[in-house]
């Protein structure tokens, strides 16, 4: 058994490559030989988000605060807020961050596959988050 205590891992501003806008990624705890998932707090300040990706091994996201926005690719925006669950799939292109005008936080559970915990693409359009 191993103890994380609140505060003892690293807190970052999310990379420009990753994100649009101000993110802040606290790190929860990481991924270990038997246990393959990183979990990470994760703030998007109003209009935030992140580029598009995909996970090898799928994400879980909880909201904790604010209002968001989640995108699967080829479906709709969708307004995700505290106490909602969203499970991405395997290999699912998508995005997802604040609101327009709202922050919102949410931890981010995602599993790692050979160091890897996510493919990031292009940036998402202001046009495509705000459809």
């Amino acid at each position: 058994m191993e103890i994380a205590h609140n505060g003892s891992m690293p807190s970052y501003p999310g990379p420009a490559d990753w994100f649009t806008g101000t993110v802040r990624i606290e790190a929860l705890f990481d991924e270990t030989d038997e246990t393959r998932t990183s979990g990470r707090n994760v703030t998007f300040e109003p209009g935030a988000r992140t580029a598009w990706h995909t996970h090898p091994l799928g994400q879980i996201l909880i909201v904790t605060a604010g209002y968001g926005r989640v995108q699967r690719d080829g479906g709709p925006v969708e307004i995700i807020r505290p106490g909602d669950i969203v499970r991405i799939a395997p290999g699912e292109r998508h995005w997802h961050g604040a609101g327009p005008e709202t922050a919102m936080t949410h931890i981010s559970l995602t599993e790692i596959k050979d160091g890897k915990g996510a493919d990031w693409m292009e940036h998402v359009s202001d046009e495509d988050y705000l459809s």
